[in-house]
């Protein structure tokens, strides 16, 4: 007997996966994932398909659920069910109709930048930082209120939708969880602390909607899913094979991962590797804000009655993202994986430097206007070093934001523990230990986002099949990846990098004028 499963609803920028995991023993026992399709409708613009994501989520449940059946694991053993999302993507959907009124305005899109420049001018002294003290967060294009007002601005629909009070918010989870539970016939509009507070509308310290945020962004409280802990039973699957089964679990992808590698005490960290980079280390129960460009965010609350506990996060926009550039742009690899062949082919990027600022600079420098550069070339520089400075590119920004980390907190990062697609490149790893100067922990299983939703979901109250005690949690086997340069040449090539850096800020100073034919 396998005893009592749980699930995972794993909805990535790039994919959604739906997993299953042995309750005793966290065993991922099967797994589908369906790719999402993004479009770019304008020059910084990133939108994908709210119905795409919700079909892509039954599509990997219901394969999932084949796959089980098929090596003879019964589906009703499944006693819950998780969801992790990509965070601070918008959506805004008719209660009455159930129906998408825009497409999702994904996390990394740019279209805002204006709005954002009319929100800092009327803050005192044009600060970025005028509602950090509340929301722990800088005025920017990445979070969700800016990407709301937009919405309601630039998008009739939206625009109706709210004055006729039928319009309702929610990030992914949201849109998610509300679908799942019966959509326009009774479905719960719910969000958890994580993605509220990634909203720039959630005040950190009350742990509920703020009424001065919301009025500063002029947005009706009334279209706000409610804001619950991240472990507890939020509605029961009204469809498909797992009709019945509680959503007891909901975290925004990065505090998922940081559940999943169980960094539960003050200090711990880790980073994920996925279509951007994101370190999080856990703080304890009091916010610490960041001087040094960091976020303030809520790490989980693991029940209703927990304490929350808080993190500070580094987020870098672009990281697998690069390799897809380099594949999709400019056709000079097939695959992900043959990155690094070619990168190790060379085993050097023979002092060319790559800054991906493809959308702008994220932690520590909240630069919109910097881009993309490649600098050191020379005539001998080939694909393998461009291939070699991709990854180290990755690694250079996770050391600004660990740099920045141990500034802000005073404690100086032992080892670092890792997760993501990207983990599976082991000259990426090697790299990071190596730019680090620390050991670098990998899981031998890496699903650990996915892995944080469904101990969430199972440690519920009510459902309480799953011990969150570390005790209790078998060792899970690791990779360690050691610094393996001397501490010189690393801090050579790291002064380089912040050398190439400045060289990519200030590009793009004001809007784009024209587009070719001589429209605004």
């Amino acid at each position: 007997m396998l005893g009592p499963l749980v699930a995972a609803i794993d909805q990535g920028t790039s994919s959604t996966r739906f997993l299953v995991f042995n309750a005793k023993t966290a065993e991922l026992l099967s797994h589908h994932q369906v790719e999402i399709k993004q479009s770019f409708p304008k020059e910084g613009w990133v939108e994908e398909d709210p119905k795409e994501i919700l079909q892509s989520v039954y599509e990997c449940m219901d394969r999932t659920c084949e796959k089980l059946t098929q090596l003879n694991i019964d589906i009703s053993n499944i006693k819950a069910i998780g969801v992790t999302n990509q965070r601070e993507t918008t959506i805004v959907w008719d209660k009455e109709t159930g129906e998408p009124l825009y497409n999702a305005i994904v996390w990394l899109d740019l279209r805002t930048q204006s709005t954002v420049e009319r929100l800092i001018n009327k803050t005192p002294g044009r600060n970025k930082n005028h509602l950090k003290h509340k929301t722990g967060l800088p005025i920017s294009t990445y979070f969700s209120a800016v990407k709301l007002r937009w919405l309601m601005d630039n998008v009739e629909k939206i625009h109706e939708a709210v004055l006729s009070h039928k319009a309702m918010f929610g990030t992914v989870d949201s849109w998610l969880i509300w679908c799942l539970t019966g959509g326009k016939k009774g479905g719960v509009h719910c969000t958890d602390v994580t993605n509220a507070s990634r909203t720039m509308l959630f005040n950190i310290h009350t742990m509920d909607w703020d009424p001065e945020l919301c009025t500063y962004f002029d947005i009706p409280m009334e279209i706000l899913p409610k804001v619950r802990s991240s472990s507890e039973i939020y509605g029961l699957m009204k469809s498909g094979p797992l009709t019945g089964v509680p959503i007891s679990g909901c975290l925004g992808d990065q505090s998922a991962a940081l559940v999943g590698q169980m960094c539960f005490k003050d200090g711990q960290a880790k980073n994920t590797y996925g279509t951007g980079c994101f370190l999080l280390k856990n703080v304890g129960t009091k916010p610490v804000m960041s001087d040094h460009g960091l976020l303030t965010t809520v790490a989980y609350k693991l029940g209703r009655d927990e304490p929350a506990y808080y993190a500070l996060e580094g987020s870098v926009a672009i990281a697998g993202a690069v390799v897809r550039w380099l594949k999709d742009n400019l056709g000079i690899i097939q695959t992900s994986s043959e990155l690094e062949k070619l990168a190790a082919d060379v085993g050097t990027s023979y002092g060319c430097y790559f800054v991906p600022a493809f959308s702008g600079l994220y932690a520590p420098y909240w630069e919109p206007s910097a881009r993309g550069i490649i600098c050191g070339l020379t005539q001998f520089t080939n694909r393998s070093h461009l291939a070699f400075a991709a990854l180290e590119a990755v690694c250079f920004q996770t050391r600004e934001i660990l740099d920045a980390m141990n500034l802000d907190s005073g404690i100086h990062l032992a080892q670092l523990q890792v997760d993501g697609g990207m983990t599976s490149n082991r000259l990426l790893m090697q790299l990071q230990a190596d730019i680090l100067c620390i050991p670098v922990v990998k899981p031998s299983m890496p699903e650990t986002t996915a892995l944080g939703a469904a101990m969430a979901a199972g440690a519920a109250e009510g459902v309480s099949v799953w011990s969150l005690n570390p005790d209790d949690l078998t060792e899970v086997t690791s990779e360690k990846f050691e610094p393996q340069i001397n501490p010189e040449e690393s801090e050579l090539r790291y002064a380089r990098w912040k050398k190439a850096v400045q060289r990519a800020m200030n590009w793009e100073t004001t809007e784009p004028v024209n587009n070719g034919n001589g429209q605004k």
